[in-house]
């Protein structure tokens, strides 16, 4: 997660040198991958921004816990403009003993679904794994799903570096060779996430797999990414796409690059001829920007000067983004990304927006919990995050740029069709309103409204500005 960008690396470089109402319209329609967009069904581009929500212990979801979602979570990002969540599901939530479906948590997901969807968020549902399973302090799997177990001789130093342990690789190494049929009970367990909650229209999509590891293949990912694991890691998402297949024909699912990705590592995913190219129109790519020059600093003590050094490693991840895109064609979400440090947020941002790239902030926890908090979205880091953004398109994005520290926001698009295209304006840069001016449209809301709609003139492009008062 958030730490292991930095954590991780050092060890492993070391190892191996050794109540109000939404602004969105009430609820959401399904979205689908074209043409390396997420498009609605008004054929508009969507662009996400959004939270994570990942409780990773049991019960998970159990309303109470301080995780969960309400409906006053919901409409205070809605309120701040986020319209998608990436919800942690567990496989041991799923299928807690071989073949059998907790059919309850199964519901109590849906419940949180549609609390998000009743106020316009589309929910990206996470099969979350950290540590790979309760045997090793971490979680995801089942214990029943995996025979390795931690040895009395070998010590366990915890997240993230427990994933060094012999122990560890070895159970990741049944993983991915499905020794046991970890793998196979995985995809039938995801098939029932599917067919309970798929056809619910605010899933986004299933995300296969959180930052998986690669195993005693790990040493042969540094440093230019290890294809030889890539393809056997590429055949199992392979194997559970076709699982969600057989009862989502049409549902998005997302395949997210090994866990050395966050080390600065590249992914070899779909890449003739070292890996096959993806057949599944309905695959999207999901990835993390960790700064490990930042995690660093903030988890292993070192100098804070290190932080300097972010901007090369985000170039870095975002260009291994762009080849992947380049070569597949499909859509990008950054599911992961956080710092305490709001310049570090921008570099993320900045990236994203320059390739109209959707995000999901980690992480959020429930305001309404055991111990209720202010928003959160008050600080300095949250005003980063809050910004005025296209959240829908009807037509193609050409240029973006929105400046959080005077709520300066200007976008270029090209028009097609007949639908409103929709600006979200931020509700915390504007103190004392906005004033928004469009060259080759018009405006079509009423003054001051939480949602710029614009309608385009013609053909040529559309421009629009938004300044404060």
């Amino acid at each position: 997660m958030r730490r292991l960008a930095g954590l991780l690396f050092a060890l492993t470089l070391m190892s191996s040198l050794l109540g109000v109402a939404t602004p969105a319209s009430a609820g959401t329609g399904g979205l689908r991958v074209d043409n390396g967009w997420f498009v609605d069904e008004q054929n508009r581009i969507v662009l996400l921004h959004g939270v994570n929500n990942v409780d990773k212990q049991a019960p998970y979801v159990e309303p109470g816990d301080g995780f969960t979602l309400t409906a006053a979570d919901a409409r205070l990002l809605a309120r701040h403009g986020f319209n998608t969540v990436r919800l942690g599901v567990s496989f041991d939530g799923l299928m807690p003993s071989p073949g059998d479906v907790d059919e309850s948590y199964l519901d109590r997901l849906a419940g949180v679904v549609d609390v998000l969807g009743a106020a316009g968020i589309h929910v990206l549902l996470d099969n979350h794994q950290d540590g790979l399973s309760k045997s090793w302090g971490g979680n995801g799997f089942p214990e029943w799903a995996i025979r390795a177990r931690p040895q009395p001789w070998e010590p366990n130093p915890g997240f993230p570096l427990y994933y060094l342990m012999p122990s560890m690789n070895a159970a990741w190494n049944e993983v991915w060779n499905n020794d046991h049929g970890a793998v196979d009970h995985l995809g039938d367990a995801l098939a029932a996430l599917a067919s309970r909650v798929g056809d619910h229209p605010s899933v986004l999509g299933i995300e296969l797999l959180n930052e998986p590891w690669p195993g005693t293949a790990f040493p042969t990912c540094y440093p230019l990414g290890c294809p030889l694991f890539d393809r056997q890691y590429q055949a199992v998402h392979e194997d559970l796409t076709s699982r969600i297949r057989e009862v989502a024909p049409d549902l998005p699912v997302f395949w997210e690059p090994n866990v050395t990705w966050n080390q600065m590592m590249p992914t070899h995913l779909a890449e003739p001829p070292l890996t096959p190219a993806i057949d599944d129109e309905q695959v999207a790519f999901s990835f993390h920007d960790y700064c490990v020059a930042s995690q660093s600093a903030i988890y292993l003590g070192m100098p804070e000067e290190l932080i300097g050094l972010c901007p090369v490693q985000h170039d870095l991840t975002w260009g291994h983004a762009d080849a992947f895109t380049g070569r597949t064609g499909l859509p990008a979400l950054v599911t992961e990304f956080g710092d305490v440090d709001p310049e570090v947020l921008g570099h993320t941002l900045s990236r994203a927006d320059d390739r109209f790239t959707g995000w999901q902030y980690w992480h959020y926890e429930s305001i309404t919990g055991p111990q209720p908090e202010e928003d959160p979205f008050l600080s300095e880091a949250g005003r980063q995050l809050v910004r005025t953004y296209p959240r829908a398109t009807a037509g193609t994005p050409e240029a973006m740029d929105f400046d959080p520290a005077t709520g300066d926001f200007r976008y270029t698009y090209r028009p097609a069709g007949t639908a409103l295209t929709e600006i979200y304006v931020s509700d915390l840069h504007y103190p004392d309103g906005y004033e928004v001016s469009v060259d080759g449209g018009e405006v079509t809301s009423a003054p001051g409204a939480p949602v710029v709609t614009v309608r385009a003139g013609g053909a040529g492009p559309v421009t629009v500005a938004v300044h404060r008062r």
